[in-house]
């Protein structure tokens, strides 16, 4: 360890040269120094190592017993640290072989993780998506130590010290089954409030969300009767009852099976995040990630 700290770099850089070249001119040439600088850090070598290392002989200079010890795992270890510190080598999602890990709600799974999934296995064929839920509390700590790639959450409670990405504002709409007699135009304020509603309650089994916020400050109520934890059980219980519900628009896009109209109260929207730790920012496959995830959901 002594020895370790008495060393540098550079006096390192010259052994590997003496030892290659087995001549103070030729190993000052390759590296570009004056013989005289060469001099000293082998003078400097041979007190640290307590050694010759090399001495004077019929061609040049030859190793000594330690010197000849030292070439290798010198070597090994100069060329180590060289691909340690040479620029991170461009990414090609081709070949990579890399395993994601992305943390999302059933919402991000659907509006975020899907439309990604297509283009992700076809650019990169042979990666992996790992898709873990969400546990709010988690993200900041999974994210820091590595367990997760990214996270999907509202940009509202998403932890502060990690970097974001908005992706995209979302807003509620009124849905119910295709053909739902209470949907064929939009209902009026008091027609909205006899409809029987479905709600999503992360926390689980909440009857009293924002929409009833926004009712309550007017004085009126709803008939909330089904309380679920997942967007995705909601859209298959719309599409064979007559409950209607208030969900994010692009959750129901494009679906025949359900009909969408405006509703009669104006809910605030919310912005949908991309999150990542600072460790991940500069990894050239961790851009590109990024990059495909943002124009998939454009």
């Amino acid at each position: 360890m002594n020895n370790i700290r008495r060393l540098d770099l550079n006096l390192l850089v010259t052994l590997d040269a003496l030892l290659s070249e087995h001549n103070v001119t030729r190993a000052a040439q390759r590296l570009n120094f004056s013989q005289p600088a060469v001099s000293v850090h082998l003078a400097k070598l041979r007190d640290i190592f307590n050694d010759p290392l090399l001495l004077p002989g019929p061609r040049g200079m030859r190793p000594t017993a330690r010197g000849d010890e030292l070439r290798e795992p010198l070597r090994q270890a100069l060329e180590a640290l060289e691909q340690a510190v040479s620029p991170s080598a461009p990414f090609d999602p081709k070949v990579a072989e890399n395993t994601w890990r992305v943390a999302a709600f059933d919402y991000g799974e659907s509006t975020i993780v899907q439309p990604a999934l297509m283009g992700l296995r076809a650019a990169a064929p042979n990666s992996r998506l790992a898709v873990i839920e969400t546990v709010p509390s988690r993200i900041a700590r999974q994210a820091e130590q590595g367990e997760i790639d990214l996270a999907f959450h509202t940009r509202e409670g998403a932890p502060a010290h990690l970097r974001q990405r908005i992706l995209f504002s979302e807003r509620y709409v009124l849905v119910g089954r295709a053909g739902h007699p209470g949907l064929q135009k939009p209902p009026s304020l008091a027609e909205f409030c006899e409809l029987e509603h479905v709600m999503v309650s992360p926390d689980g089994g909440g009857f009293f969300g924002i929409t009833d916020k926004v009712l309550a400050e007017a004085g009126l109520t709803r008939r909330v009767v089904l309380s679920v934890p997942h967007f995705l059980f909601v859209m298959s219980v719309l599409a064979t009852s007559e409950l209607v519900a208030m969900l994010p628009s692009r959750l129901v896009r494009n679906n025949s099976a359900l009909q969408v109209v405006e509703p009669p109260v104006e809910l605030p929207g919310f912005e949908m995040t991309m999150l990542w730790h600072e460790r991940a920012h500069r990894d050239p496959a961790h851009q590109w990630l990024r990059k495909h995830i943002v124009s998939s959901v454009a």
